[in-house]
């Protein structure tokens, strides 16, 4: 027998449910057994299932639950040491992560992922211009190049957040 999806693949498989012959290539293990791609049924698990609306939602709260998370750091922990950002990175990203799953109703994903960490820059963008308006003489620039425990928060942030919507 010939694969139906490969002609040039001789096989001895057939799927179990409406006889196919297919390769192992394209086979797909249920608990009946193997299926062709059809009778399989294949469909993604719900909560990695997101529409457009879900994603605004999840943008929405990203920016949200960032900005409001970067105006408490700029303004309660402006300079925190290594063990004050690695706080600071986890409950920023804690906050955000949570903010976007709340808002897509527990869904998961890459695309998610990508806006909560998002979210964790634009808290840290917050941060940096409170840091500038309150240090007048000192520009952004001179922040954002001098700020290794800033850069040490967004990278735990990051990493919280995108755990938490795995």
């Amino acid at each position: 027998m010939q694969c139906a999806a490969h002609p040039s693949v001789d096989t001895e498989l057939g799927c179990s449910k409406c006889g196919k012959p297919i390769c192992p290539r394209c086979l797909i293990q249920t608990p009946v057994g193997a299926r062709c791609r059809e009778c399989a049924n294949v469909r993604r698990l719900p909560s990695y299932n997101i529409s457009l609306v879900y994603l605004l939602r999840g943008l929405a709260a990203a920016l949200v639950a960032g900005a409001a998370a970067g105006g408490l750091w700029g303004l309660l922990i402006p300079n925190p040491s290594i063990f004050g950002a690695l706080f600071v990175g986890f409950g920023v990203g804690y906050l955000v992560g949570e903010s976007v799953s709340r808002a897509t109703n527990r869904k998961a994903g890459p695309p998610l992922q990508a806006l909560a960490a998002a979210g964790v820059l634009v808290a840290y963008l917050v941060r940096t211009v409170i840091l500038a308006s309150d240090l007048r003489h000192v520009g952004i620039v001179d922040i954002v190049t001098d700020d290794l425990f800033g850069y040490v928060g967004v990278g735990v942030g990051v990493f919280v957040a995108i755990g938490r919507l795995r």
